[in-house]
């Protein structure tokens, strides 16, 4: 086993963590905006939403981060690649959704969510749709 090897299954293993989380709190969102503040599915829902955001998201955000960096130093050619730059980019927006979702989150958590079930079910799919992409240009680095 070589470095690369190693950081590039690490930050494999993040990123999995990492989308699982970006998928299922969005999913949870759209539940928890269905019942009563204050009523206990809210509060278990509460606690749900603050484990997976504090305990897995946010590390996995971290190591992604911290690995893929350590990838690009490792092959700092690929920083001359479009493929890459467009990956970057949709990266910068992954982690701006899993800020805007941890905004989200405080919102419930102080039972001023202000969104309705539909706005969580069409904001699940962002994640989905970027994570698509990002696949798609990492296995085929069409420019």
């Amino acid at each position: 086993m070589d470095a690369y090897g190693i950081v590039k299954a690490l930050h494999v293993i993040s990123v999995i963590s990492w989308m699982a989380g970006l998928l299922y709190l969005p999913r949870l969102f759209v539940y928890h905006a269905a019942e009563a503040p204050g009523s206990a599915t809210s509060e278990t829902f509460k606690v749900m939403e603050r484990r997976l955001y504090r305990a897995i998201m946010n590390p996995a955000m971290i190591a992604t981060w911290i690995f893929g960096l350590g990838l690009l130093w490792l092959t700092p050619g690929w920083l001359e690649d479009g493929w890459m730059h467009a990956k970057l980019f949709l990266v910068l927006v992954m982690t701006a959704a899993h800020h805007m979702m941890g905004r989200w989150r405080k919102a419930f958590a102080a039972d001023e969510n202000k969104n309705s079930t539909r706005y969580y079910r069409i904001a699940n799919e962002v994640p989905t749709l970027v994570m698509v992409v990002v696949v798609f240009l990492v296995i085929t680095k069409p420019f």
